[in-house]
């Protein structure tokens, strides 16, 4: 496993459309193992293979929802949980939207309010080409899809009412 450049802005290759991905071989592997060790490292929530320049639709997002916690009461440690998933595609999308505040590996001098989706459902296949099907929603649907965007050449800063850059870096970025 290695860390890999982060393309960022303005390389053209964020804002071409991946490839769909026809062999599960040893190079795909190591891509996956690639993308999870450079989304740790970076730290993000969230990596899409253009993301380090390689156009096919791959993306591996790490993320647990925060736990409410009592007053009083100790914090929970919450494990994120792995996801990834070749070829996926966002089958239905909830009608309720939500705005929310997002950032970018790839632009990392930006943040900005994105409209959407409270919920979806995601189909794809996982890193051994099996099927599978996710139904996620809040943060972590917002996470599936600004990683699906990338694959299809759309960068968050394309669809945010508002951009900015932050008077102090973000922790993680998707």
């Amino acid at each position: 496993m290695a860390v890999r450049n982060i393309v960022t802005l303005p390389d053209p290759v964020l804002r071409r459309k991946a490839r769909t991905v026809t062999k599960f071989d040893k190079n795909l592997q190591i891509l996956i193992d690639d993308l999870i060790e450079t989304m740790r490292e970076a730290p993000g929530v969230g990596l899409a293979a253009p993301q380090v320049g390689v156009l096919e639709r791959v993306i591996v997002v790490q993320y647990a929802e925060p736990q409410e916690v009592e007053e009083g009461q100790e914090p929970i440690e919450v494990i994120p949980k792995l996801y990834v998933l070749v070829n996926p595609e966002i089958g239905k999308a909830s009608p309720e939207t939500v705005i929310g505040v997002e950032g970018c590996l790839s632009i990392p001098t930006l943040i900005g309010e994105v409209e959407r989706a409270y919920s979806v459902r995601i189909k794809g296949l996982n890193r051994r080409g099996q099927p599978m099907k996710l139904k996620v929603e809040r943060w972590l649907a917002r996470i599936f899809q600004h990683e699906i965007d990338h694959l299809n050449g759309i960068l968050f800063t394309e669809r945010a009412t508002q951009v900015w850059q932050p008077e102090e870096p973000s922790e993680e970025l998707i």
